[in-house]
Formats: C-alpha cells, sequence, structure tokens
C-alpha cells in the first residue's frame, strides 16, 4: 500500500518482463455489447498523457528502483475513465479509474490486465492520479498489456465518499464496472484488445481480485468468458481471521484491555470501550495523516461478533472459482496472516475448486512488502503461460 507499510513497493518491484504464448484459443473480443444503463455506464473519457518508452525505462532505472531487470516495450497512452458504480451502501456513485494502452501498430492487439492496487491513505496516489512513469499500470502496460486500473471508491471522482474497505460487493464494483465501462471506450476508440482478461493484486488489491473474480463468475457473460487467469497475493481474503489478527495485537499493546479484547465477547463491551478499540483498530489501519474517508461497517460487524455478515458482506475465500486461481503469501507476514490464503486454499478445495494453488514466499523473512518482488516474478511467469499478442 502506499502511504504505509503497504504502500510505495507494491508494484514497482517487477523483475522480469511480460511472456507471450500459451496454447489457449481466447474467445472473440466482444464488439456488439451496448452502453449500459446503469452500473458499467462510461460517463467521462479523459486523454491524461503519453509516457515515452525510455522514460519509463528510466524510472525503472532509478535509484531506488526495484525494476532495473525490467525492460519496457512500448509508449504508453493513459486516460482516465469515470464510470457509474456503487458504494458502500449500494447507492449508484461515479467513480474512476485508469486505464493505460500500450502504443502499438495500428490494428494491433493486447490482452487485458485488471490490476487492483493496495491500500493507499492518500487520493493523489490513486492510479488516475498518478498516471507517471513508475506508476503500476503504467509499466505494466509498457510490457504490451492494456492495463485497467480501478481507483475505487472514495478516490479520484468519488473522493469524499468513504472508501468501502474490506466489504466485497463495492469492492467487485468498482472493478468489474469498470471493466465495463472499459469495453464501451475501446470499441469507440477502436482500441484493439484480444479477448484475453486477466486479474491480479496485492494485499486490498488482492482481496479486490478475488472480489471481482466471484462477481464476475455469478454473472456469465463477455467479461467471465474471456477471463483466462487470476493471480492474487496475500489477500485478507477471510477478514474474520484478518481481524482476529489485528485484535491480537492491539491486546499485546493494550493489557489494560486485553481480557476484555476476545472475539466472541466483543459485543459485550461498553460504548466508550467499543469506540476506543475501533479508534485502536482504525489507527493500525489508516495513518493519522490519511486524506481519504473509510467506511466502517466491516469494523462495526467485527465489533458485533457478526460472523453471519462478516461471511455475507466481507469475507471473499468461501466459494469454487471455476478459472485458474492463483495465491500467492508469506508465512511472516504480520500485515495480512498467512492464515488468510491457507483459509482461502482449504475452503475453496473443499468446495471441488480444481486449479486453485497457494504458493509460499521464500523471502527471509517472507514479510509483506518483503514479498512483493517475489510475487511480481511470480505474477508475470504466471501471465505468461496464456497471454498472446505482448
Amino acid at each position: 500500500m502506499r502511504g504505509s507499510c503497504l504502500a510505495a513497493c507494491l508494484w514497482l518491484a517487477v523483475a522480469c518482463g511480460g511472456g507471450g504464448g500459451g496454447d489457449d484459443e481466447p474467445p472473440a473480443p466482444d464488439t456488439t455489447a451496448t452502453q449500459p444503463a446503469g452500473a458499467g455506464r462510461l460517463e467521462r473519457a479523459t486523454v491524461l498523457n503519453r509516457i515515452a518508452r525510455v522514460d519509463i525505462a528510466a524510472a525503472t532505472q532509478a535509484a531506488d528502483s526495484r525494476t532495473r531487470t525490467l525492460v519496457p516495450l512500448y509508449d504508453v497512452d493513459n486516460h482516465r475513465l469515470e464510470y457509474l458504480t456503487s458504494d458502500a451502501q449500494g447507492r449508484p456513485i461515479v467513480a474512476s479509474g485508469l486505464v493505460s494502452v500500450p502504443v502499438k501498430a495500428a490494428g494491433a492487439r493486447s490482452p487485458v490486465l485488471s490490476y487492483q492496487h493496495g491500500t493507499t491513505f492518500v487520493d493523489a496516489e490513486a492510479p488516475s492520479n498518478h498516471a507517471t512513469a513508475d506508476e503500476a499500470g503504467v509499466i505494466l502496460a509498457s510490457l504490451g498489456y492494456i492495463v485497467i486500473a480501478p481507483d475505487y471508491v472514495g478516490y479520484g471522482a468519488s473522493k469524499g465518499a468513504p472508501h468501502p474497505y474490506l466489504l466485497a460487493a463495492p469492492s467487485a464494483a468498482a472493478t468489474v464496472d469498470l471493466l465495463t465501462a472499459a469495453q464501451t471506450w475501446r470499441r469507440a476508440q477502436a482500441v484493439a484488445d484480444n479477448g484475453q482478461l486477466f486479474l491480479t493484486g496485492y494485499s486490498e488489491g488482492g482481496y479486490a481480485t478475488m472480489a471481482a473474480h466471484r462477481a464476475l463468475q455469478a454473472l456469465p457473460g463477455a467479461l467471465s468468458a474471456q477471463l483466462l487467469a487470476v493471480v492474487a497475493g496475500a489477500g485478507p481474503y477471510d477478514v474474520r481471521v484478518t481481524l482476529d489478527t489485528l485484535l491480537a495485537r492491539v491486546r499485546a499493546e493494550l493489557p489494560s484491555l486485553a481480557a476484555l479484547l476476545n472475539p466472541g465477547v466483543l459485543r459485550f463491551l461498553g460504548a466508550t470501550d467499543r469506540e476506543r478499540l475501533r479508534d485502536e483498530l482504525m489507527k493500525r489501519l489508516r495513518p493519522a495523516d490519511a486524506d481519504v474517508a473509510f467506511d466502517n461497517t466491516m469494523l462495526d460487524l467485527y465489533l458485533a461478533d457478526d460472523t453471519t455478515a462478516i461471511a455475507q458482506r466481507a469475507s471473499v475465500h468461501d466459494w469454487a472459482p471455476d478459472a485458474p486461481l492463483r495465491l500467492f503469501h508469506g508465512r511472516d507476514d504480520q500485515t495480512v496472516p498467512f492464515a488468510a490464503s491457507s483459509a482461502a486454499l482449504q475452503a475453496m478445495r473443499a468446495r471441488g475448486a480444481n486449479d486453485v494453488t497457494l504458493t509460499e514466499c521464500t523471502e527471509v523473512p517472507s514479510s509483506h512488502i518483503g514479498c512483493v518482488p517475489q510475487f511480481l516474478v511470480f505474477v508475470l511467469g504466471e501471465l505468461a503461460r496464456h497471454a498472446r499478442d505482448l
């Protein structure tokens, strides 16, 4: 995440270039879908800039860069799309996202990669506000992908609205609805995709990726038919397990409250203790200098010990994906517990999912940020099994 321990190096640790090849025959690109009347409707498109390949290469070779082995292939054109999606309460809201397009020969096709960013606490760092040579979407587009990167509700065009942190429905909608709006935009601009779609993200981006994957599968159509593979890293998919771990940290730091802070009895806290605990939990999720508001629904459900509502509205681990899903996580992660990924693997296999794997980070220690470079090597390797036209 930018602005916290999950920030600046989220996607700036790419250690290899994109691949090309594989034997998958992609579905034909959808050229007939009409502009939706509601969710996914394209509201506005703005040209941001063109970033030259040489400038992207220079950014990857900067002194503090973790991308020195990366060789950009293309200049990148960047656009901001505004589109209709839904907020934490399910109400319509206009949000925004970045679309980064590799500059190829006229008529050349590209695979589509939906990239979900990790938590950032500064609106200026949302993708469509940060179309620079070192931005994740720009770097990935320079490898040959059309990259679609939602800002999420609460950022960009929707700044001021609470960000629906770890709420499954709006997290999925921000991604899926932007993919829909981007289809409309590509048809209008004659930007050719090759019918291949991939999803990826790390930390909260991994969570949003999983939520979007589930939503696409439940909504058969052109997008779900084009989805070839999903790679999610270190996401809090099992929200209850994630918050139990965070609560244990608060207990260790606040011994005066430790006896009261146990999952299953939180609902019995008095109003003063409940408010103090919520503040302590939020302090560990959102720094004081953040300029983005966070919705408290997920924390309130947890403090009410409402495990049913958490399972229904927040967690995204207990279902059976059809498309190949590759999970990645480090056992030493102190930000998002490894148990969140292992719980997802177990739950999915119990439901009969046949193509879900969990790869462990081998960095020492295998911390949240420390595993980012290895995750990115893993992502590009997995995508290279399928991606064409790079």
